[in-house]
């Protein structure tokens, strides 16, 4: 079983792990998803996870504390663990990094906020820092969860085998044949559109020739 820990001030937005074949893939023991509210960790009596930030600033910073804490509890001594903390600076996440996280039976994610995470955090406790793009997020929340969904699905079991192997960015620089379902002519703007002859006509070898072309 894959285990994937979240940290994060807002817990309640991972309701869509518990969605179709992330719920799929937990309900058939393939996959484990927990969600932890940092500030459970947090040994201030209000519950404070961050600060001001050291030579001025605008925004508030996350403290490393109330990080460390959760991920000393949290952290599995008898797995291969990984701890990955979602980074607007880190590296961009794709297929292949999806890929090499199958390796690990733990995956803790520490979801920043406000203006950043203190980088003692980045350099002391996270193995690695993961972004999922060249833009700015107001969180590390719908990061974690992407790249959750994109790792879930790829464990044995949870999609079937023949899927995956036909789909974008299964091999390299290779994106899926575009699809066609019933019926065969639909009206779009006054104009009939119809479905492809080549995926009318039941010939095996030119319907794989004409998607190889389209990929």
């Amino acid at each position: 079983m894959k285990i994937f820990d979240v940290i994060t001030i807002f817990p309640k937005a991972f309701s869509y792990l518990g969605e179709s074949i992330m719920w799929r893939a937990q309900d058939k023991g393939f996959a484990k998803i927990n969600v932890h509210n940092l500030r459970d960790y947090s040994k201030d009596k209000r519950r404070r996870v961050d600060g001001t930030t050291y030579g001025g600033g605008a925004g508030m910073v996350m403290q490393v504390d109330p990080i460390q804490n959760a991920v000393k509890t949290i952290k599995s001594k008898d797995k291969r663990t990984r701890v990955i903390l979602l980074s607007a600076k880190g590296k961009i996440f794709n297929q292949k990094k999806a890929k090499s996280l199958l390796r690990y039976d733990q995956l803790i994610f520490i979801c920043g906020r406000y203006e950043g995470v203190d980088e003692r955090v980045a350099k002391y406790i996270a193995d690695e820092e993961i972004s999922i793009g060249e833009y700015v997020l107001t969180g590390g929340e719908l990061p974690a969860m992407i790249i959750i969904d994109s790792i879930a699905r790829l464990i044995p079991g949870v999609i079937k085998e023949e899927s995956l192997k036909e789909e974008s960015f299964s091999k390299e620089g290779f994106l899926e044949y575009s699809q066609y379902t019933k019926p065969e002519v639909v009206e779009i703007d006054g104009k009939k559109r119809r479905v492809p002859k080549v995926l009318l006509s039941g010939n095996h070898q030119r319907i794989k020739e004409w998607r190889n072309k389209r990929h």
